[in-house]
């Protein structure tokens, strides 16, 4: 495992040949797998699971309540949400759980709102909003994110 000097990794849950690199914070309580890639400047709460082989991309924050499994690529700045009616100074007894299956792949600047799941092997284009479940296998692109085709 490799981690950057100038990242502060409190959790002790990181899976053999996983790299984290500078500028990342990572929570007590975080699960990573194996042979994951950490970008800089990446948030990670201590109540988020991440499977092997996952790809987090710079300025990506990874709330409490996320569930990504193996082979999952979250490309640059894609912003996850887990509270459907946040406000300042108050907190849900607990967060909505968003699950990221699979193989999936989540394009540079995409939103993810609370609560979703999105299926093995789809991909959400770049800016795209998933404001619902997306079917494994399908290509999902625009505000809101609506199915293109599905992928063979």
């Amino acid at each position: 495992m490799f981690i950057h000097e100038l990242s502060d990794v409190k959790s002790k849950n990181i899976g053999k040949n996983t790299r984290v690199w500078q500028y990342s914070v990572i929570l007590q309580g975080a699960r990573i797998g194996d042979d994951c890639n950490i970008c800089a400047h990446t948030l990670i709460e201590s109540d988020v699971v991440l499977g092997d082989r996952v790809t987090i991309k710079s300025g990506v924050y990874l709330w409490d309540g996320l569930r990504i499994e193996d082979d999952v690529f979250i490309g640059p700045c894609v912003s996850f949400a887990n509270d459907l009616y946040p406000k300042s100074k108050v907190y849900p007894d607990s967060f909505l759980t968003t699950i990221i299956k699979k193989g999936a792949s989540i394009g540079a600047n995409a939103t993810i709102l609370p609560g979703i799941t999105l299926g093995e092997n789809c991909l959400v284009g770049a800016g795209s909003v998933v404001t619902k479940d997306v079917p494994q296998n399908a290509i999902v692109v625009g505000n809101p994110a609506k199915i293109l085709r599905y992928n063979d």
